[in-house]
């Protein structure tokens, strides 16, 4: 009997340490199909600031100024990746003290280096695992966030660049540039993506950067639209591009980068991955055929331009919902933000008489309002169960994006005029009327993109 009693005993004190065992937390670790996922997206997004974006806008510029556009798109990649290193990702995603932490990040991961090549990201959406000390990690090196997130303050300058084409001054734009990197992209991306930001916290939605980056730079570049003044020979409609099959090239680039933009932005390979790729493919598609259809009603025939311009208003607007909205409300944002910019781009711009050269403002800042507060209204918890909309009852949601809207534009549009006028007190920004007749290639790069031969 004593032994039958030992037994039991000794069973049961195995089967306490095998349900402990069970219980232990894995340690976190490298998922090798969601790091090959990003670093894949996060190439796809270089990818659209060159060539894709140079291509678009370089083709929708005079022959004149096709290789300063081509300049402007590359140097920014260069600039502001050492910016991102030295300072920018730890001002946008670094922790502060006090009272600045809701606003900026502090230095101390100013050049990386706090972050080791086993470290791990910090949790955004997806695939989540719990640390020793009990915070959310990714399942990506922390590296390759840095790098993935350098590609979103990379091209979100670069779309300012459409505003002031083919008359702002390299050195004034250079500089201009970096302080609008340090001072207005840095704290909004905290804002809204950092877990001490106020928006953040607020609850804002912006899943790939409708907020950060479109809204951003679309305030920007109305302001320096209208302080830098009109082309010496702007009448008040669109000047003919100089290379169509530039201008599509581009906008087909950009339409495959965004993939990597919006199903890389939940930092997995997984099926909210899957939903942003669908969605970001349908909105684009669903705004290339409405731009189309209303370049028809318009203007009698359907347009190249206006159909790649359609499509990229569509990618805009998908941005800030790829993660919360379905197919249903892809096919929405898609038809509602071309019918928008295309009013914007056709008829309002001409009537007020503005000289947004490339419509950065009327595509990417208008696109961008657009898709995030539809993000605020079509947000379905078939998604992700978390977040929802005005569509399904939560009308706070809708709040919530208006209050990160207005406050973006408001911050954007004081802050790129004080940078703005400093730039242009310390190198100028506006170059004479006689170079500007020369055209930007040969004044400012000493080099033309078509020469004659003999």
């Amino acid at each position: 009997m004593k032994k039958y009693i030992i037994s039991l005993l000794a069973l049961l004190v195995m089967g306490s340490i095998k349900i402990s065992a069970a219980t232990v937390v894995a340690e976190p670790k490298i998922d090798a199909g969601d790091t090959a996922w990003m670093i894949t997206a996060t190439a796809l997004v270089l990818f659209m600031s060159i060539p894709a974006l140079a291509l678009f806008y370089g083709g929708l510029v005079r022959r004149k100024n096709v290789l300063n556009i081509f300049m402007q798109c590359m140097i920014i990649v260069a600039v502001i990746s050492i910016e991102w290193i030295v300072c920018g990702y730890s001002m946008a995603f670094g922790n502060s003290e006090g009272f600045l932490s809701p606003f900026i990040g502090g230095l101390d991961g100013a050049f990386l280096r706090n972050i080791g090549i086993h470290d791990l990201s910090p949790y955004f959406i997806s695939h989540s695992q719990i640390a020793a000390d009990g915070t959310l990690v990714g399942t990506i090196p922390h590296l390759v966030f840095v790098m993935f997130q350098c590609m979103f303050a990379v091209i979100t300058p670069a779309l300012i660049i459409g505003a002031f084409a083919e008359r702002i001054n390299f050195k004034g734009f250079l500089l201009f540039t970096v302080l609008w990197s340090l001072f207005v992209y840095n704290p909004v991306a905290h804002w809204v993506w950092s877990s001490d930001g106020w928006l953040y916290k607020l609850g804002a939605l912006d899943f790939a950067g409708g907020t950060v980056v479109h809204i951003n730079a679309g305030i920007a570049a109305i302001v320096t639209a209208i302080m830098l003044g009109k082309r010496r020979d702007y009448k008040g409609h669109a000047l003919p591009p100089h290379n169509i099959t530039y201008v599509v090239m581009g906008a087909a680039m950009l339409w495959i980068g965004w993939f990597g933009f919006n199903a890389g932005s939940g930092l997995a390979a997984d099926g909210l991955a899957a939903n942003a790729f669908m969605v970001t493919h349908i909105a684009a598609a669903a705004a290339a055929l409405t731009w189309a259809i209303l370049d028809w009603f318009n203007d009698g025939k359907p347009t190249i331009v206006g159909t790649s311009t359609g499509a990229v208003a569509g990618l805009v607007a998908i941005t800030p919902a790829a993660g919360f909205v379905n197919v249903g409300g892809a096919l929405a944002i898609g038809v509602l933000v071309s019918l928008i910019c295309f009013a914007m781009v056709a008829f309002v711009k001409p009537k007020i008489g503005y000289d947004d050269s490339l419509d950065a403002f009327g595509v990417h800042g208008i696109g961008g309002i657009t898709g995030s507060i539809l993000t605020g209204l079509l947000a379905t918890p078939t998604i992700q169960s978390a977040y929802s909309g005005a569509i399904v009852g939560n009308w706070h949601q809708l709040l919530v994006q208006l209050i990160a809207v207005i406050g973006v534009i408001l911050y954007s549009g004081i802050v790129t005029v004080v940078l703005f006028k400093v730039s242009d007190k310390i190198l100028g920004v506006r170059v004479p009327d006689k170079l500007e007749a020369i055209g930007l290639d040969e004044t400012q790069h000493g080099e033309t993109a078509y020469t004659s031969f003999d």
